[in-house]
């Protein structure tokens, strides 16, 4: 067959017209790989916006449990205790304290080796950091150090705890840098609930009030007898928790009932947004139950502690069940302090102390039932 060439110039028109063309196909493949992660972006941003996540199924709230343990320290035969073995150092009641999903215990001293302490004051306590590796080896996953021993060794004492528990990395409530840190809950989500566990102590010295008082200017303990402050950290907590707990140190020594004190501040508590109240410092076990449809728990009394007298040395766990804001269910674990560490009941002996246990309710004016908020 006979080939027709083209001029040159229409020759070199046609090659343009192709070169062009492929690069016009280039940059289009070119841009749309470009574009491929801004797609990505704009997907992803469409799934955290707001109206997509009313799509998504909101987690399941179920119920979980949290055991309270009450007063402890590390001092006289505990000490030796600490220093030999942190990890076993809380004893056999560590099994009850692990089955439970949180637990939490009063930390009644200070965190320190040094410091000065406070004048006048006729038992001081102290432990060195080792402590908060005794109590999470045991299962406690917070404590509050909101107690009139929490400052012992004064200003020094509570720097030196401070950076205890920051080195630690242990969660503590109820004393900070200031009056924001020492009421600031501790905040944790469990089985879909979000929980705030705040600590304050109703108990300080008269001549310790003052200085032992966390404010915006001075560190301390976050104090239950400013109880506007108090009802302030708890409203707060309210908006944004399924879940808040108060745990206090209130009450009157080897006072079995209630004092007038705690009877007054356990409804402004409740009215304020707390779904649980728990308490120690008595030295004995004091009751709880129902108020208007919270749970309160007047004593824990001791628990890790030198002190074991026939009532001074009746201790326990107290496993509630949470949903949310309800209780759904009380159990406790009875013990006896031996050695310094609360010792798990059992047969008869542990039937008859819940059936005790049960019994210091009567005088809290607390009911047996949860009944309506």
């Amino acid at each position: 067959m006979k080939r027709y060439l083209l001029p040159p110039a229409l020759r070199r028109a046609r090659a343009l017209v192709a070169v062009t063309a492929a690069a016009a196909l280039l940059t289009a493949a070119c841009s749309a790989g470009e574009q491929e992660p801004e797609g990505r972006a704009a997907e992803s941003s469409v799934e955290s916006a707001p109206q997509a996540k009313t799509t998504e199924p909101k987690p399941e709230r179920r119920p979980y449990t949290i055991s309270f343990g009450g007063d402890v320290h590390f001092e006289g035969v505990l000490r030796a205790r600490l220093d030999a073995n942190p990890r076993t150092a809380l004893g056999p009641i560590a099994s009850v304290l692990k089955k439970a999903d949180l637990a939490m215990v009063n930390l009644e001293t200070a965190i320190t080796t040094g410091g000065t302490p406070a004048p006048g004051k006729q038992f001081t306590f102290r432990a060195p950091p080792t402590a908060f590796t005794a109590l999470k080896a045991a299962g406690v996953d917070v404590a509050s150090m909101a107690n009139n021993h929490g400052m012992d060794y004064m200003q020094s004492g509570l720097r030196d705890s401070l950076a205890a528990i920051r080195k630690s990395r242990f969660p503590i409530v109820g004393i900070g840098r200031d009056d924001a840190q020492a009421y600031r809950p501790y905040r944790t989500t469990v089985n879909g609930n979000r929980v705030s566990i705040i600590g304050a102590t109703q108990v300080l010295d008269a001549e310790f009030i003052q200085p032992w008082t966390a404010t915006p200017e001075q560190g301390g303990l976050a104090s239950a007898k400013d109880e506007d402050r108090l009802i302030q950290a708890v409203r707060a907590a309210r908006k944004n928790s399924d879940t808040v707990i108060v745990h206090l140190h209130w009450g009157t020594e080897l006072e079995k009932c209630p004092n007038p004190a705690q009877r007054a501040l356990a409804p402004r508590l409740v009215a304020a947004g707390a779904d649980v109240i728990i308490g120690g410092h008595a030295h004995i076990l004091l009751g709880g139950g129902y108020l208007k449809g919270a749970y309160v728990n007047y004593g824990m009394g001791n628990f890790v502690f030198y002190n074991s007298g026939p009532e001074t040395g009746k201790t326990g766990v107290l496993t509630l069940t949470v949903q949310g804001r309800k209780v759904l269910k009380d159990q406790w674990t009875p013990a006896r302090i031996n050695g310094g560490v609360p010792v798990p009941l059992t047969g008869a002996a542990r039937t008859q102390a819940v059936k005790e246990w049960r019994g210091l309710r009567s005088c809290t004016g607390l009911s047996a039932g949860r009944g309506d908020r």
